[in-house]
């Protein structure tokens, strides 16, 4: 008999498709919910307090009513604030999102490494210690923006969204001391990875872009290497907690990662 019971994926807004698109190329036949947190959108800009308020609440109710066998916290600012509480509340294995400066590190010719994520999560004393761990030789430049997050939902709903915008944000690394010799970033933010194109595309010189999703997925795929799933893919549900605007191409979007269906909590 095969398990119907989903992969639970959790966002503030789309950036956790990001970790989602890897997840699915390995686990084609996972039943999904993507849940979106967008009447609380960003959380970037929010308190630690509130965050650490406001997802284990969220998750619980999410998890009672779609029964999901793990959960992914797929935001970097989530992970970073409420990753121990959530899990202290939930019985099923639930996965954090790691900002991605091991790899940034280990890309890096230069060792001078960025780390592009949102104002919650650049100052969270846990990316001090990945810092400390894996980047110890490497001086590590920071830089939050909230309005790299909205460009990239901006973008996912079909907007235009202008090179300029991607510039002023990536400028905010570059323009540091150090910055004309960073060569590697990690984007610690699960939105970025959807509009790495558009970073590269307008950086003044290479440079590398990495991320966590991937390495999220192998987790997701080990910690249910002994379970069953449907024998043909699922369609899969976006599930937000506000109003959405359900545009032809965000729903376009959202069809490309497999979630045919949405529904408000």
């Amino acid at each position: 008999m095969t398990d119907p019971r989903p992969l639970l994926f959790f966002d503030s807004g789309v950036g956790g498709l990001s970790v989602l698109a890897p997840t699915r190329a390995i686990l084609p036949h996972a039943p999904i919910v993507y849940a979106a947190d967008n009447a609380f959108f960003p959380y970037g800009v929010k308190s630690e307090e509130e965050i650490a308020g406001r997802v284990p609440v969220l998750l619980g109710r999410l998890t009672e009513r779609y029964r999901p066998r793990l959960v992914v916290i797929a935001c970097n600012t989530a992970s970073t604030i409420a990753l121990d509480p959530v899990r202290a509340a939930l019985d099923i294995p639930v996965v954090g999102t790691v900002p991605a400066i091991r790899p940034a590190a280990l890309a890096s010719q230069t060792r001078v490494i960025g780390v592009l994520g949102t104002d919650a999560t650049v100052r969270q004393p846990y990316v001090d210690r990945l810092a400390a761990e894996h980047a110890a030789d490497c001086t590590v430049l920071r830089h939050g923006s909230a309005a790299l997050v909205a460009l990239a939902e901006a973008d996912l709903r079909g907007e235009d969204t202008p090179d300029a915008a991607y510039a002023a944000v990536l400028a905010g690394l570059l323009d540091q001391p150090g910055g004309d010799r960073m060569d590697s970033v990690a984007l610690a933010c699960t939105h970025f990875p959807l509009i790495a194109d558009r970073l590269a595309a307008i950086a003044p010189r290479p440079l590398s872009f990495v991320d966590g999703g991937p390495g999220i997925a192998r987790r997701v795929a080990w910690l249910t290497r002994d379970q069953s799933w449907p024998t043909a893919p699922v369609p899969g549900i976006a599930v937000f907690t506000g109003p959405i605007d359900p545009t032809p191409a965000f729903l376009e979007h959202l069809a490309g990662f497999g979630l045919d269906r949405t529904a408000r909590l």
